[in-house]
């Protein structure tokens, strides 16, 4: 089943009024999403579309409508199954999805956690809840380099998880002390590396891809395994 949000999920869409947001906001209605407000500063008592009421701020959206915020991720290449996605990289979320997709294997759910230095849910969190998940059969963590993130997530699975676990992080070739893409995504003192990464997540049992085209196939190979 799906973690953290469903079907029945009430969202608010930030800068609804804006091109990209009354876009995504028409997209997510017609996709079957329930958008419940807009939080769009200065033209609060609005209304989207005729019909979806316009706050003037996040808290007055939650407050009044009861309403959360989520990331957008393209429903198109998603399909209904039982593996988790938790990834620091939009882009590789979406890559491995299709891949999985592709292959006739669905998501369960796929979580962004994003790759800047100071973030919300983690890696910890999200596998702790898939863990849980009786409908969700294996995981897919994306890394980077940078931080600690991914070695804290390798203990937490070496003790905690007994699902399979594929990972594949990104930046194997980047220079330290070099920004790559996040904020968070830099090698410093000569750690939070690609390879210290690697390295801890195999040795907490995690199968890890060195190229991201083959995690599907890697995931695949591993649910018939499993079966």
């Amino acid at each position: 089943m799906s973690i953290l949000i469903d079907q029945n999920t009430r969202l608010l869409v930030q800068g609804i009024t804006g091109g990209e947001g009354s876009f995504h906001t028409k997209q997510m209605i017609e996709y079957g999403t329930k958008v419940v407000a807009g939080v769009t500063p200065g033209k609060g008592g609005q209304k989207f579309d005729g019909k979806i009421p316009v706050f003037n701020t996040v808290a007055e959206a939650v407050d009044k409508e009861g309403a959360n915020e989520v990331g957008i991720m393209p429903g198109f290449i998603h399909r209904e199954g039982n593996v988790g996605v938790i990834s620091r990289s939009g882009t590789l979320t979406y890559e491995a999805v299709y891949q999985l997709t592709q292959l006739g294997i669905g998501q369960s759910t796929c979580i962004g956690i994003g790759g800047d230095p100071i973030i919300g849910t983690n890696f910890v969190d999200a596998l702790e809840l898939f863990e849980k998940d009786a409908e969700t059969t294996a995981v897919v963590l994306i890394g980077e380099i940078g931080g600690t993130a991914e070695e804290e997530a390798a203990a937490y699975v070496k003790d905690h998880v007994t699902k399979p676990v594929v990972s594949f992080i990104a930046g194997r070739t980047a220079p330290p002390g070099r920004r790559m893409g996040h904020a968070g995504a830099i090698i410093s003192g000569g750690h939070g590396t690609a390879a210290e990464k690697m390295a801890a997540l195999q040795s907490a049992g995690i199968t890890v891809v060195q190229n991201p085209a083959e995690i599907g196939q890697t995931v695949k190979q591993i649910l018939a395994q499993n079966i």
